[in-house]
């Protein structure tokens, strides 16, 4: 054991997960509790010493501000919504500051994207969060993207979302001290410790419910794999190895609506998201998630979401 405890700080950003900042957190302070020592010590951060509001409206109390940290052995950026407007140069600086000072640097969610913008994952393998693979993928041609549920080298790590978070500081707190100290820590938080860190983030989420049936779970995971260019009725059926009344049949009674609307509610999710953290065009838009032209993607999302997509990204602007 160390003979003082390691610091991990956590930069927070707005409209971050509170889920996942729990658990990055918890894991370290029920180390803690089985050790019967301070094995961790931690500390929240913001960019003012400011708290900071979290995506569903917590405000979380800062203990210092980034520019007062010093040293912490793991610095981790925890990011959400709107993070391509926090990129900012100040906050690049500073995180190339702690890296040039040999820290351990972490993205989870979103925060992935800030240290990419910071040239930080230059080099590396990474992962962010399912939804912004695609686009990250394109935007950092110098990193290798996965689309692992997290990655974990010796100087940059990386994690997908909210429950990939749990698995990743699990596998950190094996690293530090032992696969024992790990299982402690998940028997505690009563977490089953089944996929591994290069299982895809999609897909083996959906079947960790224990609701839906294999092949609804295949079904979805190829409508996500294929926002861009959609799939016939038939087509989806035999790429799952079912028929097509079968199909819409486990729809029906697992997820109470038909094949095809939940293929459009994805593809309108992708297209929410692409409205609101990029500045694409409706057109580019429309083609990313599989609509014929802009106004055939607006009628949807109207209807789908009571507003034009120009009102949701002007509102969307101007709440930042």
């Amino acid at each position: 054991m160390p003979i003082k405890p390691l610091h991990y700080a956590f930069l927070l950003l707005p409209e971050f997960s509170n889920l996942c900042l729990a658990n990055a957190v918890e894991p370290l302070r029920a180390a803690n509790h089985f050790a019967g020592a301070r094995l961790y010590d931690w500390s929240l951060l913001s960019l003012d010493g400011k708290p900071v509001t979290t995506s569903s409206g917590l405000n979380i109390a800062a203990d210092e501000k980034l520019s007062s940290l010093s040293k912490p052995d793991m610095l981790f950026v925890v990011a959400g919504y709107g993070y391509r407007r926090q990129a900012s140069r100040r906050l690049k600086q500073e995180l190339q500051y702690h890296a040039r000072a040999g820290c351990v640097l972490a993205g989870l969610d979103t925060g992935s994207y800030l240290l990419a913008s910071a040239g930080l994952l230059d080099g590396h393998k990474a992962t962010i969060h399912w939804q912004e693979l695609e686009a990250f993928t394109e935007e950092f041609l110098e990193i290798e993207v996965v689309p692992d549920r997290y990655v974990m080298a010796k100087n940059r790590i990386t994690a997908g979302g909210a429950t990939t978070t749990l698995d990743l500081m699990l596998r950190v707190i094996a690293r530090d001290y032992g696969e024992a100290q790990a299982l402690d820590v998940a028997g505690v938080l009563i977490y089953d410790q089944h996929l591994t860190a290069q299982d895809p983030q999609t897909g083996l989420a959906l079947r960790g419910a224990g609701r839906l049936t294999q092949k609804l779970v295949e079904a979805i995971a190829v409508m996500q794999d294929t926002l861009e260019t959609p799939l016939k009725l038939g087509a989806l059926a035999k790429a799952v190895g079912t028929s097509q009344r079968e199909l819409q049949r486990s729809f029906r009674d697992q997820l109470q609506t038909t094949p095809q609307r939940y293929y459009l509610h994805l593809r309108l999710g992708l297209a929410r998201g692409l409205l609101l953290e990029t500045t694409q065009s409706l057109s580019e838009i429309a083609a990313r998630s599989g609509f014929s032209s802009a106004a055939t993607l607006s009628h949807a999302y109207v209807q789908h979401f009571g507003q034009s997509p120009i009102s949701s990204r002007r509102t969307w602007r101007g709440s930042g």
